[in-house]
């Protein structure tokens, strides 16, 4: 049915808090209704908060700097809404090793993070930028 605006799955039973099953599927076009116990999807459990960082997230393809700019928050609660959102799903990061190019970036908006302070000149952020690369 077009138009039909369906509620969101609640990632907990509101009465006890324990958790919930699917227990009906249906579709209005072929009048098919699938009785089981279906799990719910663990992206259920993410609050409307979460749903609009992951989004956001996927449209910057996973480039924190550009979350960061999209969003206008810092490159550090960038980083602790993805750890959120990873606790909340239930996933562990595939490398605890911080990568060259993640501690590159955490050096990057260090220096500029200075900049914008006025604790460094336009000149030593050039030179430390320079050798970051």
């Amino acid at each position: 049915m077009g138009g039909l605006r369906y509620h969101p799955v609640p990632p907990r039973d509101p009465v006890s808090g324990g958790e919930l099953y699917i227990s009906e599927l249906a579709c209005d076009d072929s009048g098919v209704t699938i009785r089981g116990r279906f799990e719910v999807p663990r992206y259920s459990k993410l609050d409307a908060d979460q749903q609009a960082f992951l989004e956001t997230f996927l449209r910057c393809r996973g480039m924190l700097s550009s979350v960061e700019r999209e969003m206008g928050i810092s490159y550090p609660t960038v980083r602790a809404r993805l750890d959120g959102l990873l606790e909340t799903l239930g996933l562990t990061p595939a490398k605890e090793d911080v990568s060259k190019r993640e501690r590159v970036d955490e050096q990057r908006h260090k220096v500029l993070e200075e900049l914008e302070r006025g604790d460094i000149s336009v000149e030593d952020a050039k030179k430390r930028l320079g050798v970051l690369k």
